[in-house]
């Protein structure tokens, strides 16, 4: 049976929360904090994580929340964490992070405090960092709560500050000819609020790559082509689908694998999966790809 939605915030709430984006955005840092990132080989990094939240289909509740970490180059799980959760908040434009976060920074704190030595060197966060409404998207939040270097890689554009997916965007797009080639996404501020990355020579769509906390937007660029066997970076890839897969095992729910997953890859099992709540859909209650 289907759960009903979360109920939408009062006026109070809001203005609480645009208070806590202003307060924890003073604190975001956007530039390269570590050596690693300002090494061309990105020498030194050894994992790079990736987050997720899926959702029960019909079930505006109840979702999974999913962290891995996976080895840098080579891109393979070392870590999973899969935990369904009860959101209490709605989704609203803008706000994201006060329905997400609360779980993502719970699954890190579970990795510091079971198996630190695999905690990730950086984060990539499905969703935008300073590209975001207040400048400070789910990317941002989450970075600047844990303490980690963290990425925001949206699959769509979020139109913020006069970036508009017109017809001078597309044909920008369409300029992009190989796996690498950008272009920045300057607002109509003058500023620069990230960039669209081509992040596959198969891919015509490009990521929206922006900064979250602690990395340089070029650094952040590079490593999310970097972490790409697909369109999607694979530490956002295989977050995604090893939550969908999780909702599967847990609740009994049918479904299709998630986006790019090859028929024949199996998902391994989560080393460690801890105790359930119950939570919300997939591809309800979230936006569809532009998340802020």
């Amino acid at each position: 049976m289907a759960r009903e939605a979360v109920a939408w915030p009062p006026e109070e709430t809001l203005s609480l929360w645009k208070r806590e984006q202003a307060r924890l955005k003073a604190l975001v840092v956007d530039r390269d904090t570590e050596a690693w990132q300002r090494d061309a080989a990105f020498s030194g990094l050894q994992r790079v994580g990736g987050v997720d939240v899926s959702f029960v289909k019909g079930d505006s509740v109840s979702a999974c929340a999913s962290l891995v970490v996976l080895s840098y180059p080579e891109l393979e799980v070392v870590y999973e964490d899969c935990c369904m959760v009860s959101l209490t908040a709605p989704y609203m434009s803008g706000f994201l992070a006060f329905r997400e976060v609360p779980f993502l920074e719970d699954a890190v704190q579970r990795l510091r405090e079971k198996e630190p030595r695999l905690v990730p060197q950086v984060l990539l966060v499905d969703g935008n960092g300073v590209l975001h409404h207040r400048g400070f998207g789910v990317a941002c939040h989450l970075g600047v709560l844990t303490d980690l270097p963290c990425i925001g890689v949206a699959k769509k554009l979020l139109q913020v500050d006069g970036l508009e997916n017109n017809a001078q965007h597309k044909e920008k797009i369409r300029l992009l000819r190989a796996g690498g080639d950008s272009f920045p996404l300057i607002g109509g501020s003058g500023t620069v609020l990230g960039m669209a990355l081509r992040s596959h020579d198969h891919s015509s769509k490009p990521l929206y790559i922006s900064v979250g906390h602690k990395i340089s937007l070029e650094a952040a660029v590079r490593l999310t082509r970097g972490c790409c066997k697909f369109r999607i970076p694979e530490p956002v890839r295989q977050a995604d689908i090893r939550s969908r897969d999780y909702i599967r095992r847990t609740l009994g729910v049918p479904g299709p694998p998630a986006p790019g997953q090859e028929r024949s890859q199996k998902v391994q099992k989560p080393k460690m999966c801890p105790q359930e709540g119950s939570e919300e859909p997939e591809g309800e209650g979230r936006p569809p790809e532009g998340h802020s």
